[in-house]
Parts: C-alpha cells; sequence; structure tokens
C-alpha cells in the first residue's frame, strides 16, 4: 500500500521516521549507540519517560496526545489518525495489549531512542520512540518481536486469524507449509500453498505493498495476500507469500539508511521466492509468475527484468505508473477533499508534502538530503533509485504475459493510472486488463467513496477478480 500505510511504513521500519538531520542524526539501532542510563539527561530530558508516555498514549486511544508530543516533521507524516491506524495494525498483527515492560534508552547523537517494551497478547514487540533534545517525538519504528508476556495466551486471536476463509477458497484442495525464502542475514518466514495432488503446477510468487507487511498483508480484520493465495491454491496453482524484510528486519534496516532502497525492500527477495518456487518439487519451473499488489505490482516488472528469463509472466494489481512521490501527494489531497473526508490531519500535512515532493522532482536531491526534508521520512537513497525505474517502460520491454487490475473506488492508486500501463503496453495481445468498479485498495468490493475507515470493515478480495486471475495463470 501506499499512503496512509506508506507513511506508517515509513515510521515503522523504512527507516526511519523524519527526524534525520544528516548521516549522523539517523535515528534506530546502530554501532555506534552508547547505553544511557534511566531518567533525565543533562539537558533534563528524560527520554524514558516520555516513550513509555507517547505509548501508553497511544494504548489508551488518545492520539491527539500523543500527536501533540511529536515533533513538526513527525507530526506531517503521522498525525492522531495516522498514529491510531498504526496502533490498530499492531494489535490486529500482535494481538491485545498488555501493557509495559522495561523501557531503556541508547544515545544516537543528538537523539534518544527509548526501547519500550510491550506486551501483547501474541508477542512482546519492542516499540523504539526517538526523542530530540527538546523532548519531542521524532521517531517510531518496531523491533524485532519476541514471545508473548506470561500468562497473555488466553487472550483472543485477532479477527484475521479468526476469519472465516473466502468462499472461493477450498481448504481441502490444498496444503500450506512453513519455508524459508532467502538466506542470513535476511532469511524471511513465508507459506507455501500447494494443491492437493500430483502434477507440475504452475505457481505464483505474491508480492505485498509497502510497509512491514507480513505475508497475509494483514490490514485491519483483512488479508489480501492470504485471500488470493487460498484462491489461487484453490485452482490448481502453487502459491508463496512471505513477510516482508521491513517486517522481519525493520531495526537492522532502520540503521543503514543510505543503503535502504525498493532493491532491499522487495526485488531481492522476490528473486528469491522466485528461485524456490523454481525448484519446489511439484512446480512447472517456466511457469513461475510474479503478481504483486500496490507497491508490490508497481515493481513486478523491475522483479521480471533482474529475474533474466526465469519469470514466465507478472500480474499488477492496483499498481501505478506515476511516480510514488506523485501519488503520495494526490493521496493526500484526496484525503483533505471533501470527498476524502476533508481529514483536518491531511490538510494541514499539505504544506509540508508539497514541498517534500518538490525536493524529490527537483534537481538537488542528494544522498546528503535529510529524510526530515524527504516524503513520509523516507531517505534520499530511496527516492534516488526510484528515480531511475520506470515501471510501464520496463514492462513494455519485457517479451512475457502481463494481468494488469483496476478497482474503481481505490483512492491510493487511482483509475487514472490506468493510462500509463495502457499507453506503454497499447496493441500487445499478451497483456490482459480488468477494471472492478465496486473495488477499493484492498481489492475488496464497497460503495461509495473509499477512505481510510473502510479498511477498518472486514471482507474479502473480490471473488471476481480471483477467477480472472488464476484463469489467466492457467492460461499461460
Amino acid at each position: 500500500m501506499i499512503l496512509i500505510r506508506t507513511a506508517l511504513a515509513a515510521l515503522v521500519a523504512v527507516a526511519v521516521a523524519a527526524c534525520t538531520g544528516g548521516p549522523s542524526g539517523t535515528p534506530g539501532a546502530s554501532p555506534s549507540s552508547a547505553p544511557a542510563s534511566a531518567g533525565p539527561d543533562a539537558s533534563g530530558v528524560d527520554a524514558g519517560a516520555i516513550g513509555r508516555a507517547f505509548v501508553e498514549a497511544l494504548a489508551a486511544g488518545d492520539t491527539a496526545a500523543a500527536e501533540a508530543m511529536e515533533d513538526d516533521t513527525m507530526r506531517s507524516a503521522a498525525p492522531a489518525a495516522a498514529l491510531g491506524q498504526l496502533w490498530d495494525q499492531v494489535v490486529g498483527q500482535f494481538g491485545a495489549y498488555q501493557g509495559i515492560g522495561t523501557v531503556e534508552t541508547a544515545v544516537t547523537a543528538p537523539y534518544v531512542n527509548a526501547t519500550v517494551t510491550t506486551g501483547f497478547a501474541r508477542a512482546t514487540v519492542p516499540l523504539i520512540v526517538t526523542v530530540d533534545a527538546d523532548g519531542r517525538i521524532a521517531g517510531l519504528h518496531l523491533g524485532q518481536p519476541g514471545p508473548a508476556p506470561s500468562g497473555a495466551s488466553s487472550a483472543p486471536p485477532s479477527p484475521v486469524a479468526t476469519a472465516s476463509p473466502a468462499g472461493y477458497v477450498d481448504p481441502a484442495a490444498f496444503a500450506e507449509t512453513d519455508v524459508t525464502v532467502g538466506a542470513a542475514p535476511w532469511a524471511l518466514p513465508g507459506t507455501l500453498s500447494m494443491p492437493v495432488g500430483e502434477g507440475s503446477f504452475p505457481a505464483v510468487v505474491l508480492l505485498a505493498g509497502s510497509g512491514p507487511n507480513d505475508r497475509d498483508e494483514t490490514i485491519g480484520p483483512n488479508a489480501p495476500l492470504r485471500d488470493i493465495a487460498g484462491g489461487l491454491a484453490s485452482s490448481g496453482i502453487a502459491v508463496i507469500r512471505y513477510d516482508k524484510r521491513t517486517k522481519v528486519y525493520g531495526a537492522q534496516m532502520a540503521a543503514d539508511p543510505a543503503n535502504m532502497t525498493v532493491q532491499e525492500e522487495t526485488v531481492d527477495d522476490a528473486l528469491a521466492a522466485v528461485a524456490l518456487l523454481r525448484r519446489t518439487p511439484g512446480v512447472d519451473p517456466d511457469r513461475v509468475f510474479v503478481v504483486g499488489h500496490s507497491l508490490g505490482g508497481f515493481l513486478a516488472p523491475r522483479v521480471a527484468q533482474q529475474a533474466k528469463g526465469l519469470v514466465a509472466g507478472i500480474g499488477m494489481l492496483e499498481a501505478n505508473t506515476s511516480p510514488l512521490q506523485a501519488v503520495i501527494l494526490d493521496q493526500f489531497e484526496y484525503l483533505a477533499s471533501e470527498e476524502g473526508g476533508a481529514s483536518p490531519q491531511a490538510v494541514a500535512a499539505l504544506p509540508a508534502i508539497r514541498e517534500q515532493v518538490a525536493l524529490v522532482d527537483g534537481g538537488t536531491l542528494s544522498a546528503s538530503s535529510p529524510a526530515s526534508a524527504l516524503p513520509l521520512g523516507v531517505p534520499a537513497a530511496y527516492w534516488l533509485d526510484l528515480r531511475g525505474y520506470d515501471p510501464a517502460a520496463t514492462a513494455a520491454g519485457l517479451a512475457m504475459p502481463m494481468f494488469i487490475s483496476q478497482g474503481g473506488r481505490d483512492y491510493q492508486v487511482p483509475p487514472s493510472e490506468l493510462a500509463g500501463w495502457r499507453s506503454a503496453l497499447a496493441g500487445r495481445d499478451d497483456v490482459t486488463i480488468r477494471e472492478y468498479p465496486a473495488l477499493n485498495h484492498l481489492l475488496i468490493a464497497g460503495t461509495g467513496p473509499s477512505r481510510p475507515a473502510e479498511y477498518a470493515v472486514p471482507g474479502h478480495v473480490d471473488a471476481a477478480l480471483v477467477a480472472d486471475l488464476a484463469a489467466w495463470v492457467m492460461a499461460h
């Protein structure tokens, strides 16, 4: 996903919330971080207490108080509404909030990172809160989750874990096993959905959208990639999906923002998943496809290009062709409009977002440009890398079948984005484009203008889309 999801991604994994002041000012764990004692430092700022208070405000649902603790740049990227969505995602993924354990601090000058060990029903999660010299919150990301707190196992599972499968999923038609995508130091846990029976099955690697997504692309009570995997596997197609590197190794990636690009976020692991499927018994190695949602679809042509003939075709579900920064700006403008709900937070953030996008579009962006001056606090390396990538032009240079879907109610990647795909791929009989007027960005049907609150309503990926995608794979 892109915004509001991307804003959260920037905060919890990609780097890095918007608080860098150059290479020495990047928050997050690093080899140079030195432990800090508990209590106020020489300036009178008690980063541990501030970090605890911030997490307590989020847990209590007092996102206005949490927003008031942020610095200006952080507030523009993560206003109260976005913080509420972030907390809902964390609770949806790890279970009900249980309480705060230890709080440890470490100096990464000029910031102090407060690691707030937070208990949930299914995991203990280090929430790393970056505090500046004035005692303001300048960043937030998730550390590596650990075992659930003692006594928390009786908490109810998340709505996603207990939801009934979509009607098109036949659990008896396939079996699921755990797999590992890639190797150390970036090995990722994943799931292989393998059809029952003998044969040489076509196969699909599913790529999630932006942010620290799990293998199901869990968003509130919804799990789009789990729906798609189950639907395809029920139709005789093997599927691999996996937790993203930004989810499993968020802290490690945040420590090295100078080398944070979509290559590390998505492409390298997608290539590893392709290689894994090609050597999986029961899979036809010549019929391995890559299908991406949102940012995953945006990057699918790049994955196929680098796969050098090892991918049989690509699918782009709700994928933009416009530059990422332009789509981010469009999303803020939509959310600030009457149709998008006229969010006060989006209205307030727009001037800063416009300036940040202008820097990415202009000629002065460089590796030393601070992340605080860039969209969503994502570091310069990310934007510089994307300057050389045109998904539509890359797709046009690939001699392989393609499937493109577009929802008519998607405000994050609006229907106008289809024009770029149509223009670049005009006249090709190996390109299938399908439009679904009722679908939002999560590929779920609805009515009226789509807004972020809709993502909190349980649903399943549209049956017609899953059937069309399955038919396309089986035909190639």
